[in-house]
């Protein structure tokens, strides 16, 4: 955040469950309560409305265009709402951009260039590039082979600042971790093959009622229909609305999961769309329908951890600036028996029958897998030998993106904190931001919002002497989520040493002293070494909360 915050051109990558879609909606939260707006983009439909932002390739003018003529370029930037769109931004956010083509990406820069009249890379907008080059690759068209956005010269030109986020916040077992940073590596093994084969299981004998992942959308499209067809009664049928420019309009139904015309029935089992942690649901949650209200004819879910949700309508919006260009609204369901794995990228699912005998791209299996929280949760109905590979050419390349990010931390870590707050409030002012200043109105807004922080929520049930498990069961939340509100608590000295030590628990606490030591020798507050010097014997989350403990340098002090 405080890289981004200077307004250098980043590359924000990092395992799948790391934490990039959480990091980039931070940095656009904060330049919104600036006053900036930045242009959200992503390089599929699906990824846009995950952010509420155009595919890259509206935003720009080029469509599906490969090449552009000096004529075609200049029709493009006399266009009024492309000029006035790439004019006004200050910062372009482009996510999953693993799956942009370097030449793509170079017409991106060409056309901002244009518009901007500036020979600066993208008319000297910030880049803030997200994604996962692990993860699906550009798609090919006919016999061309896809080039990655890092291997356009434009990408060279930008200068981009690494930000490896090196923590993974989804998989909660080390085994199954293990397994997925072998395949990331490309160092998957007969050890990581006998551990999932114990996760085979025949199609006859899988669970019925948790989504299944397959490569082609012809197999989703027939489990779906077959199995909803199985049910009794008649399906109640929910359409879809709309509002806004039909280009635009039909833009966000394509990237939408929830389909236009929406069938269920009782028993029906469905995958929620989008996140409403209000009422108690994000994007991958899975459930059966078990009834509709009656007066609302809106259905009821019954979710895997037997939580019953009510599931109202919810909108999908294009927008551009502070003003909505267009807006779809369904409920956000879909039948979940099947669905492709290049349309479950970015979710979190508890469980997965996953059929990956069809894998035909590098990461594509990778993908799949790393959608289950643990390996408990696969069920594998068969796999190629493609399913465990990710794209060769990657292995180099991370190796190079984890150094640079090491050289950006390690130049973040020694510049001094005034030269950065300098940088940033400069970049503020450029773009026309407050610094922070604020109308009565924004004072006001900005008091109830922290009225009602998250934070303030679970500092109240620690006050009231609540685990970390209870907090997190009673706030439907998971429970390294609960850890990072503690984290943000500490620091902020709200959560005193001795409510922390209870939260840790004597089991721990007692370790800490051993922890912190390993900590202060490898001169690191990265858990990754941390967790490999012990090999697993304290989990992530345990991990973290003893890192906080060094917090209180009384208790222990720096031998």
């Amino acid at each position: 955040m405080e890289i981004l915050k200077m307004g250098g051109n980043v590359f924000l990558t990092g395992e799948p469950g790391s934490g990039k879609t959480y990091t980039v909606n931070k940095y656009i939260e904060y330049l919104r309560g600036q006053g900036i707006t930045p242009a959200i983009t992503a390089s599929t439909g699906i990824a846009a409305t995950h952010i509420n932002g155009l595919t890259i390739h509206s935003w720009s003018g080029i469509g599906i265009k490969e090449f552009l003529t000096a004529n075609e370029l200049q029709a493009i930037a006399e266009k009024p709402y492309i000029a006035k769109r790439v004019l006004k931004a200050k910062i372009l956010i482009i996510d999953e951009i693993s799956m942009l083509e370097a030449k793509t990406f170079a017409l991106v820069d060409l056309v901002c260039r244009k518009i901007r009249a500036s020979e600066k890379p993208f008319g000297g907008l910030q880049i803030a590039a997200v994604g996962d080059f692990f993860q699906l690759p550009p798609i090919s068209k006919g016999a061309n082979i896809a080039q990655f956005a890092f291997k356009s010269d434009v990408w060279d030109k930008a200068n981009f600042a690494v930000c490896y986020l090196t923590e993974q916040f989804r998989q909660d077992d080390d085994n199954f971790l293990e397994i997925l940073s072998s395949i990331r590596a490309n160092n998957f093994s007969d050890i990581h093959l006998q551990d999932i084969q114990t996760r085979v299981v025949e199609f006859a004998s899988s669970p019925q009622n948790i989504t299944r992942l397959f490569s082609h959308n012809v197999d989703v499209d027939a489990i779906n229909s077959q199995e909803l067809a199985k049910l009794p009664g008649k399906a109640k049928t929910f359409q879809m609305f709309s509002r806004g420019r039909k280009n635009l309009v039909d833009n966000l139904k394509k990237g939408c999961l929830a389909p236009e015309i929406l069938e269920l029935k009782p028993g029906a089992c469905v995958m929620c769309v989008k996140n409403n942690l209000k009422a108690g649901f994000v994007n991958g949650t899975l459930g059966k329908i078990i009834g509709f209200n009656q007066e609302t004819r809106y259905p009821i879910i019954r979710t895997t951890d037997n939580q019953e949700i009510e599931i109202s309508p919810m909108e999908w919006t294009l927008q551009e600036g502070d003003k909505i260009m267009a807006t779809i609204s369904q409920v956000p369901l879909r039948l979940a028996w099947a669905i492709t794995i290049h349309k479950s990228q970015g979710m979190s699912m508890d469980a997965a029958v996953m059929d990956l005998q069809k894998t035909f791209e590098f990461g594509q299996g990778y993908v799949a897998l790393s959608r289950v929280r643990r390996l408990s949760g696969l069920y594998l109905l068969g796999y190629n030998q493609k399913a465990f590979l990710t794209h060769p050419e990657m292995q180099i390349q991370d190796k190079f993106f984890r150094a640079k990010s090491e050289q950006v931390q390690e130049k973040l870590v020694s510049t001094p904190k005034d030269e950065i707050l300098q940088k940033q409030n400069n970049f503020l002012l450029s773009c026309g931001g407050s610094l922070g200043k604020k109308s009565v109105k924004d004072k006001a807004r900005s008091a109830k919002k922290e009225k009602q922080s998250t934070y303030d929520i679970t500092l109240l049930l620690i006050q009231q002497d609540k685990t970390i498990k209870e907090i997190a069961q009673t706030r439907c939340l998971a429970f390294g989520t609960i850890i990072g509100h503690i984290e943000n608590l500490v620091l902020k000295n709200k959560v005193n040493q001795q409510e922390l030590e209870r939260l840790i628990g004597d089991n721990l606490l007692a370790k800490i002293p051993e922890i912190a030591s390993v900590f202060r020798d490898m001169d690191t507050d990265n858990l990754l070494p941390i967790f490999n010097y012990f090999q697993g014997e304290y989990s992530y989350d345990e991990l973290r909360l003893a890192r906080l403990m060094l917090m209180f340098d009384a208790v222990y002090p720096q031998p």
